[in-house]
């Protein structure tokens, strides 16, 4: 039997990804200080909307905060000026690629689903499983060196060999989780089997119908975009990625094998019928100069992906393999120029260091490229940048049962994005016609439309005969 505690009935699995929105509806006056009412809403439908009554600041990130006044704060003309002050605020805030999706926003935007210490949560399912196996101990918690709220990290040793250092991840599982609780814990035990050179090994892994436990090792050069950031691994994610003072794209060598490598370990997850979508450059470690997939496993724990808010704007990219090409994409951006793209599609390089790489991005991340389709794995690996062969590697051996039940979930994710994708789609295009409708170009076409008709109806009255 399993460790973990069992979900409540009914519980809830909310997407995290899934863009929340903060409109300023009104103010009020309350004594000495006035009130600002929060229109929330997540995703795009105007339904799954509430009320908020307060304001948040967040440090360490230089954001539009409107000034304050001691004098004269209450003048209805300095209110509305901080009103459109704050909701420049709050717009740099929820568009944020990493504050927006930090516990402290979340519960300010939305108490009633983030109201939960997942700090706690995490610790008491960490503490009853070393009740059950003495051999592990924990060296310490690893606070907030991920973005994902659901997700806490633990520094832990094995007391029969004190000298190696492990990490511990403790994770929520998610609404892309559509394997069956036995077949899930079929497909962690064949990871915790695997031994490939392009992914990271998995020792352990213990799952329920609520989260899972699972222990690799830790490495203390920390992750692929920790190199690229130079910072150091063990700090916060905000301190390390939100404003990066020395971050610096690689070598064009580095580049070109590290690309390969990663594309070696895609190919070899899709052709043992896997589905990942987590790659970016926090999931990659590099070890004696070999890159390595990490959380291979998210995805079959229904973790959505980081970068799930991009490609749902792009409907081409309906399938987990396209989602894993546009991830690799984006990393290879990263790779290249020390950040990550600002938005995609991108269709103009500046200062573009290595042309055989620029033509690569322009296959992914250019507007055309959103528009028809991805590359395949396979014709990427074919690319001259990477024409150098590597060792092979052997298939990933998936039982035939568990093969059908990955290929069962991994539809069931693509139809959840697609029609998540429609929803969207058919919201922007009533926009664009609401938008066009109001705009004073269309309302003076309307007017000028109605005078002529007006004329042709006056110009057109019916001839009567008099007697």
């Amino acid at each position: 039997m399993s460790f973990l505690e069992k979900p409540a009935p009914g519980r809830l699995l909310l997407d995290d990804t899934v863009p929340l929105t903060a409109v300023i509806e009104a103010s009020q006056n309350l004594q000495s200080h006035t009130e600002y009412i929060v229109r929330v809403q997540r995703g795009v439908s105007s339904e799954n909307s509430w009320q908020v009554n307060a304001l948040i600041v967040i440090s360490g990130v230089g954001l539009p905060l409107p000034p304050k006044k001691l004098i004269g704060n209450m003048d209805r003309e300095f209110i509305a000026e901080r009103q459109r002050g704050l909701q420049a605020f709050l717009d740099s805030i929820t568009q944020h690629p990493l504050l927006s999706c930090s516990l402290t926003v979340k519960k300010f935007l939305d108490p009633n689903n983030y109201s939960a210490n997942y700090t706690e949560i995490a610790l008491q399912q960490v503490s009853m499983f070393f009740r059950s196996d003495l051999k592990w101990e924990v060296l310490e918690p690893l606070k907030d060196i991920g973005w994902r709220i659901r997700k806490k990290y633990f520094l832990i040793k094995n007391k029969e060999q004190p000298k190696e250092m492990y990490l511990l991840s403790w994770v929520d599982l998610g609404p892309d989780k559509f394997l069956s609780d036995k077949d899930l814990q079929s497909a962690m035990k064949l990871l915790t089997s695997l031994s490939t050179p392009y992914l990271c090994p998995l020792l352990f892994s213990s799952t329920s119908e609520s989260s899972a436990l699972l222990i690799r090792p830790f490495t203390e050069k920390g992750s692929l975009r920790d190199h690229i950031c130079k910072v150091k691994p063990r700090e916060s994610y905000l301190k390390k990625y939100c404003n990066p003072k020395k971050s610096q794209g690689l070598e064009l060598q580095h580049i070109k094998l590290y690309g390969r490598q990663i594309l070696e370990g895609l190919k070899l997850l899709h052709d043992g019928g896997l589905f990942y979508g987590h790659l970016h450059a926090s999931n990659i470690i590099v070890d004696d100069g070999v890159c390595r997939l990490m959380d291979v496993e998210n995805g079959m724990l229904g973790v959505p992906s980081a970068l799930r808010p991009a490609f749902t704007q792009l409907r081409k990219i309906n399938t987990t393999e396209s989602i894993d090409i546009f991830c690799f994409g984006h990393l290879l951006y990263e790779m290249t120029y020390g950040r990550p793209p600002d938005s995609v599609p991108v269709d103009q390089y500046a200062d573009v260091p290595y042309t055989a790489v620029a033509s690569v991005l322009q296959s992914i991340l250019s507007s055309e490229a959103c528009k028809s389709g991805m590359p395949t794995v396979l014709e990427l690996i074919k690319t001259p940048k990477n024409s150098k062969s590597l060792n092979p590697h052997p298939l990933l051996q998936v039982p035939s049962r568990l093969k059908e039940a990955l290929k069962s979930a991994k539809e069931s994710l693509e139809k959840r994005l697609q029609e998540e994708q429609r929803v969207l789609h058919q919201h922007r295009r009533l926009t664009r016609a609401q938008s066009h409708h109001g705009s004073e170009e269309e309302r003076k076409r309307r007017k000028i439309l109605a005078r002529k008709v007006g004329n042709r109806v006056s110009h057109t009255q019916p001839y009567k005969e008099t007697s």
